[in-house]
């Protein structure tokens, strides 16, 4: 006996319609692509075409220098010295071979304000640039859409997008930096002035994609009590790449004094947490900010610094933010070795995880596949960042790289 007929079926489907459009669309979860383990922001009076090499070679002086060995590393940072001895080699040969994963020209506050001649020659400079640099991922940060820097922005943001289109240099992963959103209407008017752009040089709508960066108080709750981070989604257009946290601007946003100005300030914490929320079943990426204190000067200044920087990566890592923003290219050893033993010294339980859930195993732990599709996307990422080699997931964890993809493209569910 049953109370529910099959004219009660096709009302629930009626009724429950716009729901499952949502969830299939706005909450389709992480679409299983590479995100770069950080940004790195090169001011465009500086950029040259052998951009990430010089960063590299800045990094590998100063290991060098102040961290010639494992031990040295592992010492200064507090690291598992055994993961660091591990991968210690390979994470020089990366900092030659792929120093930066994601570069971006900056045309706002690492730039600052010049005049529009001056501005215009950094930028054709940078657009011969562009097509040589050497980088995964690459964009541009365009100055602000508030008012006393809004038409340099968009003079900028249009002649370098059609520069690279008219030069054949554009390519889906090109990223445009939007910063200091405070508002919907900015980042609708963002979408406005892509559609422009678009149009004008015969490209589909919606090519174009931007992230935007936090740095103001109002983006996180606004005068009206809401989220406001939470609207920027619906009215970006399917836009929107990823919400980037501005250390410093919102951290003076908040009135906090410059010497506490920090990544794991509770201010910063509760601004992130905010985003993680609005993005979570998403396509939208997050992206923990910068910290200015740099491995330069003594051996003691340069062991602090990379202490500095080692925990606040790992920190954000173990908190679910998996890029960040580097600012020199001192800072790269710390930024790759942080991530690499993060994703080294969980490979063994991941693994077991991963493959008694596949296998419905029984064990300790009981995952569900919300928590296979986490196990999936931390093999991809670590994978992605060259921390582990496709033959150590086969062999842990009887899964292939193709089989990854296919168990997040189901959101962890077995079929």
């Amino acid at each position: 006996m049953t109370s529910l007929d099959s004219s009660f079926y096709q009302f629930a489907n009626s009724f429950l319609s716009s729901v499952d459009r949502t969830l299939a669309t706005k909450y389709r979860g992480d679409f299983g692509g590479r995100q770069p383990i950080h940004t790195c922001y090169v001011p465009a009076d500086r950029l040259t075409a052998n951009s990430p090499a010089d960063w590299g070679n800045l990094a590998i002086e100063m290991l060098e220098e102040h961290s010639p060995t494992p031990h040295h590393f592992a010492k200064i940072t507090g690291a598992n010295q055994e993961l660091v001895e591990e991968v210690f080699e390979r994470a020089g040969h990366k900092l030659v071979a792929e120093p930066i994963e994601d570069l971006r020209i900056d045309f706002e506050d690492g730039y600052g304000r010049r005049g529009d001649d001056e501005e215009d020659d950094h930028l054709d400079a940078a657009l011969e640039a562009f097509g040589s640099l050497r980088a995964p991922f690459k964009g541009i940060r365009i100055k602000s859409m508030e008012q006393i820097t809004r038409d340099r922005g968009l003079r900028t943001l249009d002649r370098f997008v059609n520069g690279i289109i008219k030069n054949g240099t554009y390519q889906d992963d090109f990223i445009i930096t939007l910063p200091k959103v405070t508002f919907g209407d900015q980042v609708e008017f963002m979408v406005q002035a892509l559609e422009q752009i678009e149009k004008s040089n015969g490209l589909t709508s919606g090519t174009i994609k931007f992230e935007i960066q936090i740095e103001t108080t109002q983006a996180i709750i606004g005068p009206d009590g809401a989220l406001t981070a939470a609207g920027f989604l619906d009215r970006a257009g399917g836009r929107l790449t990823a919400f980037h946290f501005g250390t410093y601007d919102y951290s003076a946003a908040a009135g906090i004094s410059a010497a506490y100005q920090t990544l794991d300030h509770p201010a910063a914490d509760f601004a992130k947490t905010a985003l993680q929320v609005v993005v979570g079943g998403t396509t939208v990426r997050l992206s923990d900010g910068s910290t200015n204190i740099l491995p330069i000067g003594t051996t003691l200044e340069v062991h602090a610094a990379m202490h500095n920087h080692y925990r606040l990566v790992r920190r954000a890592l173990e908190r679910g933010f998996y890029q960040g923003w580097d600012l020199h290219g001192t800072q790269l050893p710390t930024r790759i070795l942080a991530n690499w033993i993060f994703y080294r010294e969980g490979l063994q339980s991941a693994a077991t995880r991963l493959r008694n859930y596949l296998d419905k195993a029984e064990s300790g732990t009981m995952d569900e596949p919300a928590t296979a599709l986490v196990l999936a996307r931390y093999f991809m990422r670590g994978l992605d960042c060259g921390a582990i080699e496709s033959s150590e997931v086969q062999a842990l964890a009887n899964q292939s790289e193709n089989d990854l993809r296919t168990l997040i493209a189901n959101k962890g569910v077995v079929r």
